[in-house]
């Protein structure tokens, strides 16, 4: 992901000599083609997060789109206070953007796991919240992000993420939910890099004779509302799936929206519960280790298909 949002960002400034991308000093193997090319157009702020989100805000207030970029908690948690007060309260266009959502940086401890970053700038007013599930993904909605007036935030990978849409995204319109994969049964929802274990989840569900149809939901807020609203009319059963609490997240997005509807549609949640990951690990052992891989959520979901 993170080699899909330089890619995208590069073919943005090479028309925009107003876009600005800020580091907290880091990222420098994946960003260098683009300081190289468009040095004028980047900054290192140092490790001071709060001061490159107010050096952030100052610059958007003269009319350019302002990029800050880190990994896991650090360009959001750090610096919430920032986030708030100079950039959304002031609708200042800085795009926030986190490299390791959820388990990436997995083995360096709960300082670096990002499992609450899209409860948290969700509940920020006028702040929208983009969790891609793939590069393609990314590059669909990077040129949308850039030209929404106000605060974003972007949820990426880390890197090596493989590419799952077998078609190109072209134009995406925000907030549109995306259909990987078509199913009958019962339809399993996510938000940002986890989309790689819906994939295998369906097929093992396929080979139990369920059918399970995958949607991505790149954009968390606003939500696509529209998109639920079909899905909880044709399903009984809806499961949500995000590496990421539940507690204000993904799945609480659909439940909120699905709740106005007053269908008879049962949604589940997948992800952590309203507990800190006390333990360390790769991404794939955390993963597997709090139930949201790809044999947890079929086994899961096949349990509650089975409810009566």
């Amino acid at each position: 992901m993170r080699d899909a949002f330089t890619r995208a960002l590069m073919r943005e400034a090479a028309t925009n000599p107003r876009l600005t991308l800020i580091t907290g000093d880091l990222g420098f193997g994946v960003l260098k083609p683009f300081w190289e090319t468009y040095p004028k157009q980047f900054i290192n702020a140092g490790i001071a997060e709060q001061s490159m989100t107010g050096m952030a805000a100052g610059l958007a207030m003269t009319g350019r789109t302002v990029l800050t970029y880190s990994i896991g908690n650090f360009p959001t948690m750090r610096c919430l206070e920032q986030i708030r007060n100079d950039c959304a309260y002031h609708g200042a266009s800085v795009k926030i953007v986190c490299v390791g959502g959820g388990f990436v940086y997995g083995s360096l401890g709960m300082s670096h796991h990002a499992t609450e970053d899209m409860a948290v700038m969700r509940a920020l007013p006028g702040l929208m919240v983009f969790a891609p599930g793939d590069p393609a993904e990314v590059e669909a909605i990077l040129p949308v992000m850039l030209r929404i007036p106000g605060t974003c935030y972007l949820r990426l990978g880390r890197g090596g993420e493989p590419t799952l849409h077998k078609e190109p995204i072209g134009h995406w319109t925000l907030p549109e939910a995306l259909t990987l994969r078509e199913g009958t049964d019962v339809a399993i929802l996510s938000a940002g890099g986890i989309l790689t274990q819906t994939m295998e989840a369906a097929e093992i569900l396929a080979e139990k004779g369920i059918s399970a149809k995958i949607i991505s939901f790149p954009c968390v807020k606003p939500i696509d509302e529209e998109k639920i609203k079909e899905l909880v009319t044709r399903f009984r059963h809806i499961v949500t799936v995000e590496e990421h609490t539940i507690v204000g997240g993904f799945g609480s997005a659909v439940c909120e929206a699905a709740a106005e509807l007053g269908t008879g549609c049962r949604i589940h949640r997948i992800g952590m519960e309203d507990v800190y990951s006390a333990i360390v690990g790769t991404q794939q052992y955390l993963r597997e280790h709090y139930e949201m891989d790809a044999k947890s959520i079929a086994e899961r979901t096949e349990k509650w298909l089975n409810q009566p």
